[in-house]
C-alpha cells in the first residue's frame, strides 16, 4: 500500500495494518525454508523480508479507530466457521511475484466478502481505501527483476508442495506508517455463533 501521499495531522496518529490468516508454526518454517532458498538462488532480497501469512486485507487508519474496529472484526470473527486453509504447489503473477497456491480459495475469498461491510472502519478517506485481497495467496518473493522472475518461475512452476492448517481465527497486526516491524493487535476466534450483526452495521 502506498502510503507516501499520507499528511500528517498534528495530534492524530495512522497505522498500517494487515488482517492476515496465520499458519501454525511448522508450516510458516517450511516457507521461510523456501523463501531462503529462493533468495540464496536468485539473490532476490524481497523474499528474505515478506510475511508466511495468508493477507485479507490491507489498509491504513487513524489509531483512534482501531477500538471501534477491533469490536466489529470479533463480532465478524465469532460468527465465522473454522476451515481447514490448503496450500499446494506455486503460482505466479506475471512478471514480478511467484507464490504458493492457496487450494481452498473459496472459503477464504467467502470470509472476505464478509469483511467487506465493514470497510468503512478500514476507509481513512478516499484516497486510501482497504485493499481487499481477493485472489488469496502466499508470497515466496515479489518485486523481481525479469531474470530473477523467468529463471526462478521456469524451476518453481514444476516444484511440488503441499500444506494445510486449520483456520481458526484471524489477526489483525499493525505498524506505524514507514516503520517495518508489525506488532500484533489482537486475534479474532472463529466460533460458528449465531452473531447478530447486521444491526451493528446500521451505527457503523
Amino acid at each position: 500500500m502506498d502510503t507516501k501521499s499520507l499528511i500528517q495531522i498534528p495530534g492524530y496518529n495512522y497505522n498500517e495494518y494487515l488482517l492476515i490468516l496465520n499458519p501454525h508454526e511448522e508450516l510458516r518454517n517450511k516457507i521461510i525454508q523456501i523463501k531462503k532458498d529462493f533468495h540464496e538462488k536468485y539473490k532476490a532480497e524481497n523474499a528474505l523480508w515478506g510475511k508466511t501469512h495468508i493477507t485479507l486485507v490491507n489498509f491504513v487508519q487513524f489509531e483512534m479507530m482501531e477500538e471501534r474496529l477491533v469490536s466489529r472484526l470479533k463480532t465478524i470473527g465469532m460468527g465465522y466457521t473454522p476451515f481447514k486453509a490448503e496450500l499446494k504447489n506455486f503460482g505466479s503473477f506475471p512478471s514480478h511475484t511467484i507464490f504458493i497456491n492457496i487450494e481452498s480459495k473459496q472459503q477464504v475469498q467467502n470470509l472476505i466478502k464478509e469483511l467487506k461491510p465493514a470497510q468503512r472502519l478500514m476507509t481513512l478517506n478516499k484516497e486510501n481505501k482497504p485493499h481487499f485481497f481477493d485472489d488469496p495467496h502466499i508470497t515466496i518473493a515479489r518485486k523481481l527483476l525479469p531474470w530473477q522472475y523467468d529463471k526462478g518461475w521456469l524451476e518453481y512452476s514444476h516444484k511440488h508442495f503441499t500444506g494445510r492448517f486449520i483456520a481458526d481465527g484471524m489477526l489483525l497486526i499493525k505498524r506505524k506508517v514507514g516503520e517495518k516491524a508489525y506488532q500484533i493487535v489482537q486475534r479474532f476466534e472463529f466460533m460458528n455463533l449465531p452473531v447478530i450483526t447486521k444491526q451493528g452495521e446500521l451505527f457503523t
